[in-house]
């Protein structure tokens, strides 16, 4: 349902859908992002830190995806009627979570608002930053031969990694700073279907190898018990919240031998594909043979 909703929207309905993370404004960068219970967390399952901690995150990770500076939030809660006894610990604890990151990266909170209703504790956060001298990362802005970076390792954040994942705001800035980066995403729904958007929005193809795919140890643990290989868990599970990268083959050399990211923040760029001009999605497997890379990952109905 998203993205027919936004495919209208870009072309019916005369609003200006840049096909982003985040979209610029008056000299701002902006981003909401809406968390539902049932969708998003289970809270009879979840510690509420643990929920306000990703309702936040998930925020600042679509800053990272554009490289820009987070500074302040808007925060909407509304909690459920069936809850109202521990509405105002649940409160207390959603916003506890997030201190640790509104500290950690500066942000502050200057408004929102909270209510109750018959349904599922909700919590949308907008976030407002500043634009680096050098401009925002793009989906669209990705070069036939750029190299397709990420920052971590994927598939099998349902375990934990949905909740705990560190938004990669001091290394989008770092870069943005350091390097030329023509596009970049963050994986919100999953590796192949974001990196479809990048291809889309920038009218390239694109091909994976899967032998360097960083597969965490999480997606190996998940397909013990899914049936299905690690590749595909890294390929679809989503909510991994590393960046997917389009940077140009002048500076892949230089970023794969020294891995600026890995001393000053603990973070590795893996290289694992390449943009093209065929417009065509694939990806090589270890013996050589490919399969067309299809949108996989997920979609909000």
């Amino acid at each position: 349902m998203e993205l027919e909703l936004i495919k209208w929207l870009r072309t019916e309905s005369g609003m200006e859908l840049l096909g982003d993370d985040a979209v610029e404004f008056d000299g701002k960068i902006f981003t909401v992002d809406m968390l539902t219970e049932g969708i998003d967390f289970i809270l009879s399952e979840t510690d509420p830190e643990l929920i306000g901690r990703k309702s936040l995150a998930v925020n600042l990770s679509d800053i990272a995806a554009m490289g820009a500076v987070p500074e302040a939030a808007l925060i909407a809660i509304s909690l459920p009627h069936n809850n109202s006894n521990k509405n105002l610990s649940l409160a207390k604890k959603l916003y506890s979570g997030m201190k640790p990151l509104l500290e950690k990266y500066n942000v502050k909170i200057i408004g929102g608002d909270t209510n109750c209703w018959n349904n599922g504790l909700v919590v949308s956060i907008t976030v407002i930053g500043s634009i680096l001298p050098k401009g925002v990362f793009k989906r669209s802005g990705a070069k036939s031969g750029d190299t397709i970076f990420t920052t971590g390792e994927l598939g099998g954040s349902i375990l934990k990694h949905q909740f705990l994942f560190e938004p990669r705001i001091f290394e989008a800035i770092y870069l943005n700073e350091n390097y030329s980066i023509h596009a970049a995403i963050d994986i919100s729904d999953g590796l192949a279907i974001d990196l479809h958007r990048i291809a889309n929005e920038s009218k390239l193809g694109a091909t994976l190898y899967s032998e360097l795919i960083p597969i965490s140890q999480d997606a190996i643990i998940c397909s013990k018990t899914s049936g299905r290989p690690p590749i595909n868990h890294a390929l679809a599970d989503g909510e991994d919240f590393e960046l997917i990268l389009a940077i140009p083959q002048e500076e892949t050399k230089k970023i794969i031998e020294t891995q600026p990211l890995l001393n000053r923040f603990g973070t590795k760029l893996f290289p694992i594909g390449k943009f093209t001009d065929n417009h065509e999605m694939i990806i090589v497997n270890p013996d050589g043979t490919t399969n067309t890379l299809k949108p996989i990952g997920f979609e909000h109905k």
